[in-house]
């Protein structure tokens, strides 16, 4: 057998084909290099369509996979130069040398669009209970005082007036300031709501016919006495001036007298079960001022001063918490300061009601309630009948939709009357008003009313009042509205015909 020996010569031709080889390796071009990573790993992301139309994406993208075929033709050199010793203790473990360990981990500085990200590229809508919720509109305005929270306003307008009576056309041109505030309590039980609103007229000119200054100061003390019952300490004035086409108006006055009113009362409510039971108690007192006639007699009408004490008995019973129908109970009586009138009548009286009805709460889209019933008064005059009929009453608070709302009423008295030998009459009120938000600072509304007084046979004939008005509030700041209103009245029947046409722009300023 022939043995064949290495020679030194033979080992240095096959070194020398090795580094050729290396040589060749180092110069294939990129292009070249870049056909063999067409398609990104299995476990990598596509890249996102922003960054596919991206010129500047597509420019970092295509630096980054060059890098990445250098870094390939590098680690193929390492690995033919590894061949040379097979007894590598690297090799025969299986791990990989440091400096791949480093090539082949992200640099903090770098991000390779052909790694998977570690958070998605579209994080998506935010949840809903964490984006931030639309805010409702509130009254910013306020003053507090201790454990009070006051919220007064000022209005200055100028008006103009226009009335035709009986053939004859009056105007006048008025300043009416009002003023207005809200008193409500900030306590953790028991709480107490103060309203109250005066206007004060005054006509351009040296004539102060026809001025209608108007105050009210209601005041509502709710007692929370237990889980199950309520208490209500109600006061309140009221300062108004009778109309001229009103029933008990005198003719021929310049200036009809006034009326002073205060009311006062007290209720409690308890629930017993699904049993909703309320007993209350009012007190009335009615003070009336001088008249003044045209040729500037003074007129006293004392002899209609007046209280009144009232008491009722509600008891209804909840079918569900949305609907309680009750049935009611009251009575009362009035007394006047003289037992007999100017023209000698004793108009004291008793009165007996009962009615019947429901109330309805359906959330903030419908709530209120609505009765009828039968009432009479019974006169201590034998010569004045008694006036009885059925009434109507009730009141409701309805939103179709968030930013309108439409409040209606429904009322039924019975009237004194001040004609020898007339005991009084039935007075049927309706009222609606319609208030929509059109913008977050522009608000309109809609008001009407309509008044049926029914008189007793062999009395004047019936009379109606209709009114009729539409105005806005502008808000130009927080501490300032523009305002502006029309309003139309009409009175017919019982010797009245009266059309009135009102008309004002003002501002309000507010605290």
């Amino acid at each position: 057998m022939k043995i064949t020996t290495m020679t030194g010569g033979t080992r240095r031709r096959r070194r020398t084909a090795l580094g050729l080889l290396l040589a060749c390796s180092a110069l294939v071009p990129p292009a070249m290099a870049q056909t063999r990573n067409v398609f990104p790993p299995q476990n990598g992301s596509l890249p996102s369509v922003a960054n596919a139309t991206s010129p500047t994406s597509n420019t970092a993208s295509n630096t980054a996979l060059r890098g990445s075929t250098s870094a390939q033709t590098t680690t193929n050199a390492a690995n033919a130069a590894a061949d040379q010793n097979q007894d590598d203790p690297n090799v025969a473990t299986g791990t990989t040398p440091a400096r791949n360990q480093a090539a082949n981990q992200e640099p903090p500085y770098e991000d390779d669009l052909n790694q998977p990200r570690e958070e998605p590229l579209d994080r998506g809508a935010e949840p809903v209970e964490t984006q931030e919720q639309p805010r409702e509109p509130g009254d910013p305005t306020g003053i507090r005082m201790g454990s009070f929270l006051l919220r007064p306003s000022i209005n200055q307008s100028i008006d103009t007036e226009t009335r035709r009576s009986n053939g004859t056309k009056i105007r006048r041109d008025y300043l009416s300031t009002t003023i207005r505030g809200t008193l409500n309590s900030d306590w953790s039980r028991h709480s107490l709501t103060v309203t109250g609103e005066g206007t004060l007229e005054r006509n351009l000119g040296s004539s102060s016919q026809g001025e209608q200054p108007e105050a009210n100061v209601n005041a509502d003390l709710r007692l929370d006495l237990s889980n199950d019952t309520v208490a209500h300490i109600t006061g309140g004035y009221r300062f108004s001036r009778e109309d001229d086409y009103d029933p008990n108006a005198l003719g021929g006055a310049s200036t009809q007298p006034g009326v002073h009113e205060f009311t006062g009362g007290a209720s409690v409510q308890r629930d017993f079960g699904k049993v909703r039971g309320t007993a209350a108690l009012d007190l009335s007192r009615a003070a009336y001022t001088d008249a003044k006639l045209s040729d500037g007699t003074i007129v006293s009408t004392k002899d209609r001063n007046r209280t009144g004490i009232d008491g009722r008995l509600r008891l209804g019973y909840e079918l569900s918490p949305a609907l309680v129908p009750y049935v009611e109970v009251a009575t009362g009586h009035t007394f006047y300061d003289l037992r007999r009138d100017n023209s000698g009548y004793a108009r004291s009286s008793q009165s007996y009601a009962a009615r019947t009805g429901v109330e309805f709460d359906l959330g903030e889209k419908l709530r209120g309630e609505i009765g009828t019933g039968y009432e009479v008064v019974d006169y201590e005059d034998d010569r004045l009948k008694s006036v009885g009929a059925v009434t109507f009453n009730g009141s409701a608070t309805w939103s179709p939709q968030r930013g309108t709302n439409v409040d209606l009423g429904l009322r039924t008295t019975v009237q004194d009357s001040t004609t020898p030998g007339q005991s009084g009459w039935v007075e049927y009120q309706a009222t609606a008003a319609l208030t929509h938000e059109m913008r977050d600072n522009l608000i309109a509304r809609l008001t009407g009313s309509s008044t049926l007084r029914d008189f007793p046979s062999g009395g004047p004939s019936d009379e109606t009042v209709w009114i009729g008005g539409a105005g806005f509030t502008w808000a130009i700041n927080r501490y300032l509205d523009l305002t502006g209103d029309v309003e139309y009245e009409q009175a017919d029947g019982g010797g009245a015909d009266d059309k009135i046409v009102r008309a004002g722009v003002g501002l309000t300023l507010k605290r």
